[in-house]
């Protein structure tokens, strides 16, 4: 298994995004952003988090016998034993991540796929996409109104930040949507599977910020962005999708929440090598 890998910053201070590679497996995480006026009941912020969580991660999937979502259980409890002693993780507002993890072992490929990150699979020729739209299924109206009018404006950014508020209420509890947080449960709600290793021919990880070229934009096909990542790699795929935000400035073709959003690609190819990283980053 051989991994390309890109990671750019969008509007933001900081990237939220991680990618995180070791022996047989790859897992990207799109940490989730919060208004500055909404409270944050953790001091070490969702960077912090997102490190932690991928860190542990790969570790944990080491153990080939361990299952993808009982790796994610166990990483959450143990980040969560990290800071609940100076944090209140009992509260709304904590850190939190989608999850997207890929781990080749005995003639397999298993994945897993929880929140709005991306999975795209090259399976015997045919192309598919791995997403979990569960957020758009419990508060879609809701994020349509706050998309509403021109980015940049108070007005807008007083809707996202009425729309996080609600998005914490619904976030990991039943009827609502899941992601990495402080509740290890949010596991047994991931999307996973298992394909034999001999019919995947490749497979790209994908942050929101890196998908939207195709799921947001429509300007290419999967088919079409994974073609860029073998020929031209990670770091173009991202420089296509920045020239697209770039001739939409205010959102008013595509609206979405970031003009620029922090953008993680990770193109797998899958042979008898051994498992490598090729790390790009802007």
């Amino acid at each position: 298994m051989q991994v390309t890998v890109s990671s750019a910053k969008g509007v933001g201070v900081e990237n939220e995004d991680g990618v995180f590679v070791g022996p047989g497996v790859v897992v990207v995480l799109d940490g989730l952003s919060a208004p500055k006026d909404l409270p944050m009941a953790c001091s070490h912020g969702t960077p912090w988090y997102v490190r932690q969580l991928g860190a542990r991660l790969v570790a944990l999937m080491g153990n080939e016998e361990e299952s993808l979502a009982d790796a994610l259980r166990t990483a959450i409890g143990d980040v969560n034993s990290m800071h609940s002693s100076t944090c209140a993780l009992d509260q709304e507002a904590v850190p939190a991540s989608t999850v997207t993890m890929l781990r080749e072992r005995q003639g397999v490929v298993d994945y897993l796929v929880l929140s709005d990150s991306v999975l795209v699979l090259d399976v015997n020729g045919t192309v598919q996409a791995v997403a979990d739209t569960s957020v758009e299924a419990v508060a879609g109206p809701e994020m349509a109104a706050a998309l509403a009018g021109p980015a940049g404006t108070p007005e807008r950014a007083a809707r996202v930040s009425k729309l996080v508020a609600v998005q914490r209420g619904l976030r990991n509890r039943p009827g609502g949507y899941w992601v990495a947080a402080t509740n290890p449960a949010a596991a047994e709600y991931a999307i996973t599977g298992s394909v034999p290793a001999a019919d995947v021919r490749r497979a790209a990880l994908l942050s929101d910020g890196a998908s939207r070229l195709t799921d947001l934009f429509h300007q290419v096909s999967w088919e079409e962005l994974l073609a860029v990542l073998e020929v031209e790699g990670p770091a173009e795929l991202i420089s296509r999708t920045r020239a697209a935000e770039h001739s939409d400035p205010d959102g008013t073709r595509w609206a979405r929440f970031k003009v620029s959003d922090d953008a993680t690609a990770a193109y797998v190819t899958f042979d008898d090598s051994h498992p490598t990283q090729e790390a790009e980053s802007t």
